[in-house]
């Protein structure tokens, strides 16, 4: 059974920081593409990163180049995301998302991450 669990949500300041992690397992890590999603309130899911399974390619939505970094960790079948600069916009539940050749594509339960002005 796949899981994906993330954790490190919470309430910051805006301009602060913060670390959201995404543990995976009943899946073998190294063969998927991760990515993190998030889901404003009364708004759409949207892509906010994604790390590509063999050669690590990244890929970044506009409003989060320069802030947010994805990373992975193989040993531990863990993504990060770590968000700097924290914005009252990037308020959302954010996801993560594990997909094999498009026929495999399992979610997490999501985690909220509240940024106050």
């Amino acid at each position: 059974q796949v899981q994906l669990v993330e954790s490190g949500g919470g309430l910051v300041q805006e301009g602060g920081s913060s670390r959201l992690s995404c543990v995976a397992s009943g899946l073998t890590f190294s063969d998927y593409s991760m990515s993190w999603y998030r889901q404003p309130p009364g708004k759409e899911r949207e892509l906010v990163a994604r790390i590509g399974p063999t050669d690590g390619y990244i890929s970044y939505a506009d409003s989060v180049k320069g802030r947010f970094t994805i990373s992975e960790d193989n040993a531990k079948t863990t993504v990060y995301l770590q968000m700097n600069r924290l914005k009252p916009e990037d308020t959302a539940v954010y996801y993560c998302n594990a997909v094999l050749a498009s026929v495999y594509d399992y979610w997490g339960q999501g985690t909220q991450v509240t940024v106050s002005s």
